[in-house]
């Protein structure tokens, strides 16, 4: 959990990488320090990549610190400075000899084998979205005028086949009544000014999306008062963080395949010129929503590997100034889907598909990768 937390640092506090970015970057980490461990362990569970050859009395510390380390390091090499005070820190405590080096070495394997798997994948390729200015197109949405992310559908996913494997049924009909409910809820809902939305909905929605919490606190908080040993941790991080990643490639590759547009295009260019969403409208197409995808991927992950929905957690934004609660992982999932129409930025339709990809992508690699031997 300590490397999850370096990890953020790296990766979104210094590095920004983006939501639909940084999963990347999290399951190369994470599928490295699991490839580790699980040697270590004596590969109770199947490799992701491969078992690099280790001893039982291998330092698991020090085999998760090179792992994540050299990870991170490859992939920002201007941070060499604080990854190495990170990386020296984590090394200090243990004691030299030759678990601390056979952990090390093992780590250093892992990662090296992950940063070969992912090289040439995708990841920030030159590609461009198709704006629009035909109705129900996507076409870029202010205030940004904003676009970004093309490349995160056309990505090597981690473990499933393809991107399209949970293609949607796409957004609905513009002469359709779900068009027609999806259209008048965020109209009525999803405004800044809107006198609809409760001052409890406008917090969960600047809540919501704040991706500190459901991208990184939430599972730290979920697996530490689990009391998840190393190897537990380590096989529960990888298949979230993997499981997510895959969510959000096979997201923007519905994003890319359906065009579709935002909600303040919709609603000011079929009713009100002057309308505006309570959040900032993401760069990229709006079907499927990202949020839902890699929210219900991480919950569907949490409810299988603990066995049970009902845990309960909480977590506090400082976008919001507010601790929201939960009694299960249902529960979230429930509210994220409200939360994007209040936010104003994405239709219930884009939400609930979002959230049958998330847990379609999520229960193929549990049932692909990660089982007992």
């Amino acid at each position: 959990m300590l490397w999850n937390s370096h990890a953020q640092q790296a990766i979104y506090e210094v590095a920004r990488q983006a939501p639909y970015v940084a999963p990347r970057s999290f399951a190369m980490v994470h599928g490295a320090i699991y490839d580790a461990v699980n040697a270590i362990s004596g590969t109770p569970y199947e490799p992701y990549l491969a078992a690099p050859r280790a001893h039982r009395g291998d330092s698991l510390d020090a085999a998760v610190a090179a792992a994540a380390y050299r990870v991170l390091l490859s992939l920002f090499p201007a941070q060499s400075a604080a990854l190495d005070q990170m990386y020296a820190d984590a090394l200090a405590p243990i004691r030299d000899g030759r678990s601390k080096t056979g952990g090390i070495r093992v780590g250093s394997d892992a990662a090296a084998a992950m940063v070969a798997a992912r090289a040439g994948d995708g990841a920030f390729a030159d590609k461009s979205w198709n704006p629009s200015t035909v109705p129900w197109q996507w076409r870029p949405t202010p205030p940004t005028l904003g676009s970004d992310g093309a490349w995160v559908g056309d990505m090597r996913p981690f473990v499933i086949p393809r991107a399209d494997l949970f293609r949607t049924a796409g957004p609905p009909a513009l002469t359709s009544a779900a068009w027609a409910r999806d259209l008048r809820e965020i109209k009525d809902l999803g405004g800044v000014t809107s006198t609809l939305r409760t001052a409890d909905q406008t917090s969960a929605a600047i809540w919501w999306h704040d991706r500190r919490l459901t991208e990184w606190e939430i599972k730290r908080q979920v697996a530490e008062r689990q009391h998840l040993s190393t190897p537990a941790a380590a096989r529960f991080f990888a298949i979230a963080e993997i499981a997510n990643a895959d969510a959000l490639i096979a997201c923007f590759n519905e994003k890319k395949h359906w065009n579709f547009w935002r909600p303040v295009t919709a609603v000011q260019e079929t009713s009100d010129p002057a309308w505006t969403p309570l959040l900032v409208t993401p760069p990229f197409p709006e079907h499927t929503s990202g949020h839902t995808c890699s929210t219900s991927a991480i919950m569907y992950t949490m409810h299988s590997f603990f066995g049970r929905d009902t845990i309960p957690f909480s977590a506090y934004s400082a976008d919001s100034g507010t601790t929201r609660h939960f009694p299960s992982f249902s529960a979230a999932l429930d509210e994220v889907v409200e939360a994007r129409i209040w936010g104003g930025v994405h239709f219930r339709s884009s939400d609930e598909q979002g959230v049958r990809i998330g847990t379609g992508v999520a229960g193929y690699v549990l049932a692909h990768e990660f089982r007992r031997r």
